[in-house]
């Protein structure tokens, strides 16, 4: 139990500071709660939106999907987010912030209103993006069940890690609002950052060095692939560049740009913001690909098993499938079994600290939803002029708790990976919706018709990427299942970590299909007034 107890000691210290923010804050001012008085200075928002941008998924999902992928798990992801990312920031983020200062917007979803002279359309985007961020925060709680389940060498069970992060991030979001939750962000990106550099020291010193464990690797023919990108095809490959586009889309970002106290302050975060994914995807993704050195060793060998069993709903494993499971990772907590084995006991409650930080920045979604619960519905259709202020700041609250239950309960029951649910969902429904973001600050031509239709097939899209999943089950490790084929084409397969239409990830069509709806509706529809093009474009 000492590194979980050092892990709750890290959890009460992160509660404080969302107790002092909240102390520090302007009682009942919504602009406050939601976005800190647009206030947060170049450091605090520098680390504060990238540790809202890289979360669990960041830490424990690539360690597991470089166990089962190998390195080629920092070009998918860490390669294109290193360049589109800030490019995203620079474009877009500047001008949410710069429309934000003069027209005191709060969320996204009230420049769409805005820009395109509607209502009810806002409210569908609004719902759509609400439905596809709740994955995002699954993520938060699953990495915290997960990280204190490990840590504590599963003393504390799942159910109950998973229930102290929620409580945890669920208080400071509550009280600290928007200063809270960056506040926390800060301290935590700075953990984590550190983390992942002390963590590839402890591991390589007990490997023998990284150079010598490579080498290993590659000199075995059973783990050779695993430096290279042989599985992984072309096309799978060049979908994940997709993916990023999500980035600016995801209503926590384009808030969080709401809150600089300057311009300037972006043109640090865009050139720093590659670097600090260096630091913490490499450590993580070479954690994960040295991990199959010690997955043949019975104690790793039955943590991934049992942690396996519980991501297969509870179905046992054939003693035949033991290799297999350790060639094709379904666990999370594969660079905490790597740390466990190399680190002394109080190093290990340190980097699980460390872990936790990334972990929990699930507040950053949280906060958002609730900021745009408020905004976009509460607000917008008249609660704010008929109760004030006080009782929208409370009502945000509310949703909070409402909010951090009900992903609590879906995490326990939530059977796919950190990285397959981020991958699948998350990302690829929000990068299909960013064509509006753009359409609505450089396209004048572009209207709400165009928006709701774009909106409508992300929503469609997504569902029945879900339904066909639960419909088709994973295949065993393996080669991917054709399940629909035409003209000697795999139009649809299914692969033990998702689905690929054509080869590529359903992000492809999701974003294509999103654009093209967008541009031929909107060239069909009418556009907004002259006035209104004026001001956004002049």
């Amino acid at each position: 139990m000492i590194p979980a107890l050092i892990v709750f000691a890290y959890l009460g210290v992160v509660l404080y500071i969302g107790i002092f923010a909240f102390r520090r804050a302007h009682a009942g001012e919504a602009e406050d709660f939601f976005l800190a008085g647009r206030s947060l200075g170049p450091a605090v928002f520098l680390l504060s939106l990238f540790g809202t941008h890289m979360t669990a998924f960041a830490i424990l999902g690539s360690s597991g999907h470089a166990f089962s992928n190998g390195i080629v798990t920092y070009g998918l992801m860490a390669s294109s987010s290193a360049l589109i990312v800030p490019l995203g920031l620079f474009l877009v983020g500047t001008r949410i912030w710069a429309l934000g200062k003069r027209f005191g917007f709060i969320t996204p979803v009230q420049i769409f209103r805005d820009r395109w002279e509607t209502s009810h359309v806002g409210t569908v985007i609004f719902v759509v993006q609400a439905a596809l961020l709740v994955p995002y925060i699954i993520i938060g709680v699953k990495g915290g069940g997960a990280t204190l389940s490990a840590v504590s060498g599963g003393l504390v069970p799942f159910w109950l890690g998973g229930a102290v992060v929620a409580l945890v991030v669920m208080s400071y979001v509550f009280f600290g609002g928007m200063r809270g939750t960056a506040w926390v962000n800060t301290f935590q990106t700075v953990l984590f950052l550190l983390f992942g550099a002390v963590a590839i020291a402890v591991v390589a010193r007990g490997v023998g060095g990284f150079p010598a464990g490579m080498e290993a690797l590659l000199a075995d023919p059973r783990t050779a692939p695993l430096l290279t990108r042989e599985r992984v095809s072309a096309l799978y490959f060049f979908s994940y560049t997709f993916i990023p586009l999500s980035s600016i889309a995801f209503p926590h970002i384009a808030i969080f740009c709401l809150t600089a106290r300057h311009m300037r302050q972006f043109k640090r975060t865009v050139v720093l913001y590659p670097l600090c994914i260096l630091l913490l995807w490499l450590p993580c993704v070479l954690l994960g690909v040295m991990a199959h050195r010690f997955a043949s060793e019975p104690k790793i060998a039955d943590k991934l098993e049992a942690r396996a069993e519980l991501v297969r709903g509870g179905a046992s494993l054939a003693p035949e499938v033991r290799s297999d499971l350790q060639r094709r990772a379904q666990a999370d907590d594969v660079m905490l079994l790597m740390l466990e084995r190399h680190a002394p006991v109080w190093l290990v409650g340190l980097l699980g600290a460390g872990i936790m930080a990334a972990v929990m920045a699930s507040d950053s979604q949280i906060l958002a939803l609730s900021t745009m619960f408020t905004e976009d519905v509460f607000a917008h259709y008249g609660g704010k002029e008929r109760f004030g202020e006080a009782v929208q700041v409370a009502t945000g609250r509310g949703f909070v708790v409402a909010l951090t239950l009900l992903a609590y309960v879906i995490a326990l029951n939530a059977p796919a990976t950190i990285f397959d649910l981020a991958v699948q969902y998350a990302f690829s429904g929000y990068a299909a919706l960013a064509p509006l973001i753009f359409a609505a600050l450089f396209w004048k031509g572009s209207t709400k018709w165009g928006a709701l239709a774009a909106t409508l097939w992300v929503a469609l899209s997504t569902t029945g990427v879900a339904l066909f999943q639960a419909l088709v089950p994973a295949p065993p490790p393996g080669p991917p299942v054709v399940v629909v084929s035409a003209f000697g084409l795999d139009l649809l397969t299914r692969t033990g970590g998702g689905t690929a239409v054509l080869g590529l990830l359903p992000v492809v069509p999701m974003v294509l299909v999103s654009c093209l709806l967008l541009w031929i509706v909107s060239a069909l529809t009418p556009k907004p007034s002259a006035a209104t093009i004026s001001r956004y474009f002049s």
